[in-house]
């Protein structure tokens, strides 16, 4: 009998104060101690993290690397594997190894194994996967049945991985098999903490806001943290709390967090439907803990899924500069412009071998496009200059000659010839490896929820103990 099943066994029903701890914002990016100990001496009957998202950018799903290191990861897991089985909880880990894709799930699996190994813990895994065939998503392009979220193109052929974000029914689907523990690949932020309470019956308007909410730990709170966070589900609402005590969920940040990635705050889209946070309402408990009700759900009229793919563009080379002289800064649009004129001439491109070379200027216009110039020129200004190109030998050479050409450019009024520049570290470029662009960011339309289903195949795993 499994976590789950003894819990749903056992359970009296959705009036029953129901403990869902979020152990962590990202898993494998550390998960502090003190508050996620507090967590468990709260007895929680679920344990769920999430593990990844597409906001780090296209380089974790194009290149199927972690952005997290291995070292923490195991750390992370132990954490949570071990209170879990302790507890005899399901484990619930969303989006797994950062993108979600084939190379994060198998590596975070077999991090999980280790881990179990050296803790002596037997239990049954599901593996989630969330890859999604090639061709079935150019039929749905072909079908018009492929639509972007933003300005986005589809190029589907040169994707290195395709992935999914799958909702609730696949864990639900691994949970009615059996499993203790879940590992998905690319999931929705609510899911594996939703799932558990709409199983047990309670509303799955409240669970999925509580979800939404909960999945980035104690991100909601005055001040917000990276702490573990504490819900618990009674009736038709829930409570939040989080287990740092210098951390207070409040009606008013509770109630900003719908704001949180969302482009309207009444409404929360998932797979499965959506969330009406219009009656939503926020009571303070006391100083630190808040009272959530009033999320109405709407299940979709018909399924559909979000897809992500990244594609390579090509090698980057960075380069790292600051500038103190006013003359130059004064004059850096012009600058910049120039080098970038005169590297095209010394390097020229071809349409086989073509570069990018860009700069941003932090100070002035580095983070946003700023419509007017500053009223009062910066002291100083960091540049940062970016190189794509086929190959990594054409990415260096076209980022040194634009740095070296800037060290020493001339300009109106320029008092020293000693240097423009100043180099926080030398080599002033930086190889940064090969380099992404997302190449899907749609949602595809299915004709079935028994479609959707298949998408998102779950495998079982028998971890024994390793050690007597």
């Amino acid at each position: 009998m499994s976590a789950f099943s003894r819990l749903a066994a056992d359970w009296p029903g959705t009036d029953a104060p129901l403990r869902v701890l979020a152990a962590s914002g990202q898993l494998g990016l550390g998960i502090p101690k003190a508050a996620f100990d507090a967590g468990i001496a709260r007895a929680p009957h679920v344990i769920a993290a999430d593990m990844g998202s597409i906001d780090p950018g296209p380089h974790y799903l194009g290149s199927g690397k972690m952005a997290a290191a291995p070292s923490m990861v195991r750390r992370d897991l132990a954490m949570v594997l071990r209170a879990a089985r302790d507890l005899d909880v399901p484990l619930l880990i969303g989006s797994s190894g950062t993108a979600g894709a084939a190379p994060h799930l198998a590596e975070v699996a077999a991090l999980l194994r280790s881990v179990a190994a050296e803790l002596g813990l037997a239990f049954r895994l599901a593996t989630i996967a969330a890859d999604m065939p090639r061709d079935m998503v150019q039929a749905a392009e072909h079908a018009n049945r492929l639509a972007p979220i933003g300005p986005i193109t589809a190029q589907i052929a040169p994707s290195t991985y395709i992935v999914g974000q799958m909702g609730q029914r696949p864990f639900a689907n691994a949970l009615a098999a059996g499993a203790d523990v879940i590992l998905a690949g690319r999931a929705c932020d609510t899911a594996p903490f939703a799932v558990v309470p709409v199983l047990l019956g309670y509303p799955k308007g409240p669970a999925v806001h509580m979800a939404k909410i909960l999945e980035c730990t104690s991100l909601c709170c005055e001040p917000g943290g990276r702490d573990a966070m504490l819900a618990t589900l009674s009736g038709d609402g829930f409570s939040l709390e989080s287990m740092n005590p210098s951390r207070a969920a409040t009606p008013l940040s509770v109630a900003a967090h719908a704001l949180y990635e969302q482009s309207d705050p009444t409404c929360v889209f998932e797979p499965e439907g959506h969330v009406d946070l219009s009656a939503a309402r926020y009571t303070a408990l006391d100083a630190r803990c808040v009272h959530v009700s009033g999320a109405v759900w709407h299940d979709s009229a018909q399924p559909s899924v979000k897809v992500e793919a990244a594609r390579p563009v090509g090698h980057r080379v960075a380069i790292l500069a600051g500038v103190a002289d006013p003359g130059f800064i004064a004059a850096s649009s012009e600058i910049l412009s120039a080098v970038c004129d005169l590297v095209a001439e010394m390097i020229p491109q071809t349409q086989d071998a073509p570069w990018t070379l860009q700069f941003r200027r932090y100070g002035i216009d580095g983070v946003l496009d700023w419509p007017t110039p500053p009223t009062t020129t910066p002291r100083e200004v960091f540049l940062f200059g970016e190189c794509i190109a086929p190959d990594l030998e054409t990415a260096r050479a076209v980022a040194a000659a634009a740095r070296q050409h800037l060290l020493h450019w001339g300009f109106d009024g320029r008092l020293c010839t000693g240097g423009n520049l100043a180099f926080p570290i030398t080599p002033p470029e930086l190889d940064a490896g090969p380099a992404y662009a997302f190449s899907l960011y749609h949602i595809m339309q299915l004709d079935t929820w028994d479609a959707l289903d298949a998408l998102f195949p779950v495998t079982l795993h028998d971890i024994e103990k390793d050690r007597p």
